[in-house]
């Protein structure tokens, strides 16, 4: 059986309550390919938003948690709150968390780590910025990224690992098909040598960086993208689009 294809919309720290209510209804409201998984993650402010207003069938996810059980973290998130809350999702790893915060591959392993053993999916973000992939170092970054998460835990069953080059989110570049399908391939063989063979082939694999209508279709058709982590056009109507790119 072929693995669902997959798509996820970060709003990142965008949105009010009348925007995303209104993102909220066109999504409602339109035809989605039935066999496309779809999740988005709003601010957290507007998660339990979202969760009550949703159609069956579209998931929600947190964009951010913390690895520690309830207690003195201002500010932070535990898996329990957001289980709590009628979540299932989370994301981790994502390359503006990693960079502007400082979250290193420990800390995001130990955030996976929480919200799997609370019962929560994981989208596990990785990706190279621009200065590593012209010194040609991609695939060891992108999987020593993943190795400190398969130092963390055994079970990847409930992760879902977005591929996303830094130097292309939010900045119009896209990598090329090509590109993208060697990466993804390289994560599926790390998955097989380093995981297990069932994990290689169940596991999906998402494109991120600037996904738009425009580049999704010709994307979604290589053999190692199961499909899109999408961050601006996530707030558009081009996200269905996107969505409806695998049929």
């Amino acid at each position: 059986m072929g693995r669902q294809f997959f798509v996820g919309g970060n709003f990142k720290m965008n949105g009010t309550i009348k925007s995303i209510t209104s993102i909220i209804e066109y999504l409602n409201n339109a035809k989605l390919d039935e066999k496309t998984e779809v999740v988005i993650a709003p601010p957290s402010l507007y998660l339990l938003l979202a969760r009550e207003h949703l159609r069956e069938g579209i998931e929600v996810a947190a964009q951010n948690i913390f690895d520690k059980p309830n207690g003195a973290f201002t500010g932070e998130l535990s898996a329990e709150q957001i289980r709590d809350s009628g979540i299932g999702w989370v994301l981790a790893g994502h390359s503006e968390r990693r960079v502007i915060l400082g979250e290193d591959d420990k800390f995001v392993a130990s955030k996976t780590k929480a919200a799997l053993d609370s019962g929560l999916s994981v989208i596990l973000c990785v990706g190279e910025t621009l200065e590593q992939r012209e010194a040609d170092r991609t695939i060891e970054v992108v999987t020593h990224q993943l190795q400190a998460v398969a130092n963390a835990i055994d079970d990847w069953s409930k992760i879902v690992i977005a591929y996303e080059p830094v130097w292309a989110i939010g900045t119009g570049k896209v990598a090329t098909t090509a590109q993208a399908q060697e990466v993804h391939a390289a994560i599926r063989h790390w998955l097989s040598s380093k995981v297990s063979s069932e994990a290689a082939a169940a596991t999906r694999i998402l494109y991120g960086g600037s996904v738009s209508e425009k580049n999704c279709r010709e994307l979604a058709k290589q053999e190692d993208i199961d499909g899109f982590l999408v961050g601006g056009a996530s707030l558009k109507p081009a996200f269905v689009d996107i969505i409806n790119s695998h049929l």
